[in-house]
């Protein structure tokens, strides 16, 4: 499977050594262009290229970018793709957006309002890139960490979940696009570890109200 990757971060780096590891072509990008990866490419062994360059390229494409660089996602080229939206709402960083400040919509939905005709499908968003390197377990082992994802595709979904299998975490589908905000940012399963049934449990308890203090994650 080709995978592209929009976002050359930490978590987009980690993508792409995870693609790799599991013998996928991975194509990664930023907003400077593949001048800028010349060491990325050399130490993962993966292609580079422009936003653009990874979204046609990629099978499956991922979104590792600030979340408020979601307009700037070139459509066209995305339309007709498997998009997994691993990007976060960051107010201090991406500016206050209303839709989002009153739960009117979801990062996803916003994403997809944009990238109309891309299947969408939100994960990888609630890990810590640390965790998204270290806690990856073969299936089967014990106490193996769990993920979250929403999406309205059922095949892109499969997709998704069996690419999160391979880099080594056990699937909990949350449901539609929609309910993407049970693990959005400072909800209770927002990059907290839980096993399969744990993290089931979690996401079906989580309500509107229910808030984690701000970077009470990354303790």
């Amino acid at each position: 499977m080709n995978i592209g990757i929009i976002g050359a971060g930490f978590i987009g780096r980690l993508i792409a050594i995870h693609g790799i590891r599991n013998g996928h072509e991975v194509m990664i990008s930023n907003s400077r262009g593949p001048s800028s990866l010349s060491s990325t490419v050399a130490s993962i062994k993966c292609k580079s290229g422009y936003a653009e360059d990874a979204a046609k390229f990629g099978d499956v494409v991922f979104l590792a970018v600030p979340f408020s660089n979601y307009i700037l996602l070139p459509a066209q080229a995305l339309s007709g793709k498997i998009v997994v939206d691993a990007n976060n709402y960051y107010p201090g960083r991406d500016g206050h957006i209303p839709a989002l400040d009153s739960g009117k919509a979801t990062t996803s939905e916003l994403t997809a309002g944009h990238l109309k005709g891309a299947k969408i499908v939100k994960a990888f968003n609630a890990i810590m890139a640390n965790d998204l390197e270290k806690d990856g377990l073969p299936a089967g082992s014990v106490g193996r960490r769990a993920l979250p994802m929403a999406g309205d595709d059922k095949a892109a979904k499969a997709v998704v979940a069996k690419l999160m299998d391979e880099f080594g975490f056990d699937v909990v589908d949350a449901g539609p696009l929609a309910e993407g905000w049970r693990f959005e940012r400072a909800r209770p399963a927002y990059c907290v570890p839980f096993k399969q049934d744990d993290l089931a449990s979690v996401l079906a308890g989580t309500t509107r109200e229910s808030r984690m203090a701000e970077n009470s994650w990354r303790k």
